[in-house]
Parts: structure tokens; sequence; C-alpha cells
């Protein structure tokens, strides 16, 4: 990810004001070496003080192709010295509104004898001063834009929504080159899930490949020896395999897992969908039937795959995975009124990485709802806070992004060979599942640890998308 910076001030200012260009352009570059610690790529395009710079640092931005822009207020700047550097862009625009320091020392400044000197050191703290006028141009023009109103230095409440930004940046360019891949087709009759795929182009960017089962099977096919027992091995360190897993079971797990590995590699995926009804097909049908532990291992590795062929899932859980909070494919399972909380989880592939201990894994007879028997993982996401995220299309045709911040919490699940996980809310399980609910989000979504919805928010302002924040 590349990050555009810049600076503006006055060139009428420098003569007039001694020391003051050297100064303003001093803390340009702390901001450059603070944004950096966070994320390296910046592209600085000095401090802008003229028209003709700006028309140069808005061709240096777009030559760069940078995702985002900062744009640090130093002093007053003419908005036609700014309009050009982000005109053509064509990104959002971050504005710094940042004090060098928490207040002038009102005693010192008065008792300057020089009022040119007092005026300079003025000029040095009215970074507030051209805010309105860069809004009211951006506002007017179209340019998309956030504020950030702190200090340079000691401010962490400004410094960690700096860094949300970032992180919030680095996801939708994330996003934007992802590929994502879909193996088989929708679940037949599951409405809810179904998606307009040029949508979602539109919204995340990135590339769809759509899949066929056989190409997973051709996979399976070269697999050898070697790399079964390679696979097993790992599977015994990832997992805690019970011991009513049969080796034969095990052995036809490991061999998808490597083939998977192999499709991932192949159409060089960073996210998948998948579910396959089946016809009678007895490769395809062994081959989505041994899928689970495969799909587990790719998930807690930053692939996330999303069963029953929910793209707007895996959507989720990409974004999730990639602010570093995992993301495991879940749904209502339960609701438990005596404790206050809800029983989520799901069949297939779960996020090991985020479970509390280890992930078991357990032999099923039947797959519900599904072709074939095998390995399936049981687990629960681990005990604390949590972020739920879906992405909801609407009924006028947009996506959102749904959000909710809850915890985890201990107690009985459902020991069914699934992912399952109790959830309370602030506001209850009751008002929860109302208020979820009455958005209109499908049915599945996704579960990461920790609180970040204000992350979340700020990649909903990047990608245009509205948030609705649950609790």
């Amino acid at each position: 990810m590349k990050i555009g910076l810049f600076g503006i001030g006055l060139d009428t200012y420098w003569p007039q004001f001694e020391g003051l260009q050297e100064r303003l352009k001093n803390y340009l570059q702390q901001v450059e070496n603070k944004l950096a610690a966070i994320n390296p790529g910046i592209v600085n395009a000095g401090l802008v003080d003229t028209t003709d710079k700006a028309f140069a640092a808005g061709k240096l931005f777009k030559t760069e192709d940078v995702d985002i822009i900062f744009l640090y207020v130093t002093t007053y700047a003419l908005s036609s010295t700014v309009l050009p550097v982000v005109q053509r862009a064509k990104v959002p625009v971050i504005i710094l509104n940042l004090a060098p320091e928490a207040a002038i020392d009102y005693t010192s400044f008065n008792a300057m004898t020089d009022r040119t000197k007092m005026t300079g050191e003025w000029l040095a703290y009215c970074s507030a001063c051209p805010v309105p006028e860069i809004a009211n141009v951006f506002s007017r023009t179209g340019i998309k834009f956030h504020q950030v109103t702190g200090m340079l230095h000691n401010d962490d409440e400004c410094w960690n929504e700096i860094t949300e930004w970032l992180q919030a940046a680095k996801v939708a360019h994330i996003m934007a080159y992802n590929r994502m891949g879909c193996m088989g087709h929708y679940y037949s009759g599951m409405l809810d899930i179904y998606t307009d795929l040029t949508k979602q182009y539109a919204y995340f960017g990135g590339h769809i490949e759509l899949l066929e089962v056989e190409e997973l099977v051709a996979h399976r096919k070269t697999i050898t020896e070697a790399e079964i027992k390679d696979r097993i091995k790992l599977l015994h360190e990832k997992f805690d395999v019970q011991p009513d897993c049969s080796e034969k079971e095990l052995e036809n797990a490991a061999i998808t897992s490597v083939a998977l590995d192999k499709l991932v590699a192949q159409h060089q995926l960073g996210s998948m969908a998948y579910y396959y009804k089946g016809s009678g097909n007895a490769e395809n049908e062994n081959a989505i039937a041994s899928i689970i532990i495969g799909n587990s291992l790719l998930t807690a590795n930053g692939i996330p795959v999303a069963g029953e062929y929910e793209i707007k899932n895996a959507q989720a859980m990409k974004i999730m995975d990639s602010f570093g909070a995992g993301g495991s494919f879940t749904e209502y399972y339960a609701m438990d009124f005596t404790a206050d909380v809800v029983l989520m989880g799901h069949d297939g592939p779960g996020h090991i990485a985020i479970a509390e201990g280890k992930t078991k894994v357990r032999p099923l007879g039947v797959y519900h709802g599904k072709v074939g028997s095998g390995l399936s993982v049981e687990m629960s996401v681990k005990n604390g806070p949590v972020t739920l995220l879906s992405v909801v299309e609407t009924n006028d045709g947009k996506l959102m992004l749904q959000v909710a911040e809850g915890e985890s919490v201990a107690g009985p699940i459902l020991q069914i060979g699934n992912t399952n996980s109790r959830y309370k809310f602030s506001i209850g399980a009751r008002k929860f599942t109302h208020d979820w609910n009455s958005y209109g989000p499908a049915h599945h979504c996704a579960v990461g640890i920790g609180h970040i919805s204000s992350k979340i928010e700020k990649l909903g302002a990047l990608l245009n998308m509205q948030v609705v924040k649950i609790c």
C-alpha cells in the first residue's frame, strides 16, 4: 500500500517570517516518520505552497498510484494550492489538523517585543485556520475527505485514530487486490446468500475466479505418499484429533488439504467460497466431504473459506482476517435466555487460530443438509471481546457493512462436531437478535476477536459503504 503525504503552506509567508518554512518542513518530516512507523510506503510530496507545486504533487500521487492521501495542515494555505493535489488522484483524503503543541505559551508569546516574530510564531500554530476552507472546497468539488484533529506529539487518541485510518486503508488495499475462488455453486433455495458478483467488484475490487470441483479432484490425484504423511503429521500438531477418527478418514482429509493448497496456489487465491450439492459423482462428493479440515487450515493461514457458497460472508471473513481479528464462519445456533447469551457457530471450516484451546476433530456420520460424512471441527472462539461483521446486500441494490461488538463467554456448548460459541452483548441477547435481524442481513456472519468496529467504520468510509453498528 502506498500512502501519499503532503504539507501545505503559503509561499508569501517565507520571506516575511524567518525560519517558519524550515520549522513547518520539520513538522512534516515528523509526520512522515510517524506514519512510516505504522505503515511504510510513504510518498512525500513535500510542503506545497504554490499552485505549480500543487499540480506537480498531484501528478506524483497519480503516477505513484497512492491508495490514500494524508494532507497535513501546517499553517494557513490557499485552497487553490490544495485542490490540484488531490483532484486527479481520486482516492480518499485524510486531513491532519495537528497542532505542534497542546497550546501556545501565552506568557512567553505575549512577552515577545517583535510583532513580526509574534505573527510567525502564531502561524506555526494555526493549522486549524484553513481547514474549513479546504473542507468547503473538497465538499463542493466532490472530493471525499475525513478529518483527524489533535496534536503532533503526546496525543494517543489522535494517533490511535490515524493508525486506524492506516489499517483501514491497508484492508481496503488488500480487498482491492484479493482473488476470491468460488468453487461449485449456490446452496439451492438459500435465497438470502445470493449476490450480484459485479456489485462485489464495484465496492471491493479484486477478482473472483469461478472454479470447478473437478479442479480439486484433479489435484487430489497428484498427491504423493510423502505429502500425505507430512500433512497427517501437521493435522495432529494443529488439531486435537479425537480417538474415534479413523486413519482412513484422516488420510482422506490430508489428501484434500494438500490438494486445496495446490488449488489456492494455482489461482493465487486469498479467500474462497464453496458448496457442492452432488449428483452421484463419487470423486467429487468425496473431495467435498473431506474438505473441512483443509479449509480450516487455509482459514487460519489468511485464506478464509466460507461454506454454502456464501460469497458475501467470504468477503466479511477476509476483512476481519485482514484486520488481524480472525473471521470465522458463523450463524445463530440457539438462544439461551437463562444466561442471556446467543449460541452461534456453523458446520464446516472454522478459524482455528482464534479458537479457545485446541480445535477438536470429530467424525460425523452425516453432514446435516449436505452430501457425505467424514471429519469435522469443533471449536469455540477465544473468550473475550469479539466483533461480528456481515456484508449486507440491501433492497436498493447496495452493499453495506453491519457490525456488532460483544463478548465470547465460557459455558456449555453443543458438542456436535461444529464451531460453537456463546456470545453476550451489551444490549442483551433478545434485543441484539431483534436489532441484528432488522437490517436484513443474510443468516451468516463473520466473527473475530477484539472490538474493531471503529476500524470497520473507517473501512466503510473509505469504500463508500454504509456501516450500521448494532452494539
